[in-house]
């Protein structure tokens, strides 16, 4: 029982990430209100694929829960029914969580790829949960850990509705971007165990210095949320075309991430220096560095090469993928110190 608690904990670490990953093509395609409700999609659990379907027709079968498009609002249909030649306004209620009503069946199908992956990495982290019961008698934290992690995978799609009912208001995307990256630390301190890194004793300038790395990146990828909300205004003002006009005048913010991104190379680059020279495992160390260097260049794309196709959602996971390893990093420094200082 005990593979299949591993297994399904590293199956969840994998559908997370994606689940960032479709997150960001959502972000990059303006795709993030394709389904304009929550948890269907246009009140269907598979959404339209032609505008004529979310049409109120004559003589035709509405299902409870159906919505439609009518003078550029949402009306839900209150019960089954047949229409008749005429619209009948008792058979339908306006949708009042937003006034969005626009259907793009392109961005419809991106948001919604985006909701199954999220359900099936809830389905996976359920599982983990389940197996976890196996560990009863030698690891009962990694079962309180592995509910913990079911509960942030509800509060996460608690969190994506309210995303959607604020109409992507920036401070609830990047709310919904931290937990995510809660969701991934606590996948890898269930998953710590198995991995094969061993580190002497260290430094307590180290710790602090892995420690501040990890901060210095969450503090990077908050100021990118705004970044990326002024690069949101821009689009609405100049069109999704005249991309060479998006950080024409950029806000303050834009350069203060950019210069950010120094001292998080400067800070990780000493980290990554000092592990080569004591001769410590560096396989996260590298990783560190490798999607810093990757991270960099997508920026510099973005802003040179005027936003080149998946530099946007690549900049942001790699970001993910950064706290990721730092987070892995940490983990593996203080819990291998807590059993030197033990043995």
């Amino acid at each position: 029982m005990k593979q299949y608690f591993i297994f399904f904990a590293k199956l969840s670490l994998i559908l997370v990430y994606l689940v960032i990953v479709a997150g960001a093509v959502v972000r990059m395609t303006g795709s993030g209100m394709g389904c304009p409700d929550w948890p269907k999609c246009f009140g269907y659990y598979i959404p339209p694929t032609d505008a004529e379907i979310l049409q109120w027709q004559p003589n035709r079968e509405f299902k409870s829960g159906q919505v439609i498009i009518k003078e550029e609002a949402l009306f839900v249909a209150q019960k089954d029914f047949t229409s008749s030649e005429s619209y009948a306004k008792e058979n339908w209620t306006p949708y009042t969580k937003h006034d969005y009503a626009i259907f793009n069946v392109w961005h419809t199908w991106i948001e919604y790829i985006n909701r199954l992956v999220g359900a099936l990495a809830g389905l996976a982290t359920l599982f983990m949960a389940l197996f976890s019961f196996s560990l009863w008698g030698t690891r009962p934290r990694l079962i309180l850990f592995s509910w913990i992690v079911v509960f942030a995978m509800g509060f996460q799609a608690w969190l994506g509705a309210t995303v959607v009912y604020s109409v992507l208001e920036p401070l609830k995307i990047t709310l919904h971007m931290l937990m995510a990256l809660a969701i991934v630390g606590l996948l890898l301190v269930i998953l710590r165990n198995n991995w094969n890194v061993n580190f002497p004793q260290v430094s307590r300038w180290t710790k602090v210095f892995v420690l501040f790395g990890m901060t210095l990146t969450l503090a990077q990828i908050v100021m990118g949320t705004q970044v990326r909300q002024f690069v949101d205004h821009q689009i609405d003002l100049v069109g999704e075309n005249a991309k060479n006009l998006w950080l024409q005048q950029p806000a303050i913010n834009f350069y203060v991430h950019r210069s950010f991104s120094i001292l998080v190379l400067l800070v990780n680059g000493w980290i990554w220096w000092d592990f080569r020279k004591k001769g410590y495992p560096m396989k996260f160390a590298n990783g560190v560095m490798a999607c810093i260097g990757l991270e960099i260049l997508t920026g510099i794309a973005m802003y040179y090469v005027d936003f080149p196709f998946g530099s946007q959602p690549a900049h942001l996971v790699l970001a993910s993928l950064l706290f990721g390893f730092q987070f892995a990093l940490l983990l593996t420094i203080f819990q291998q110190q807590k059993a030197l200082k033990t043995s």
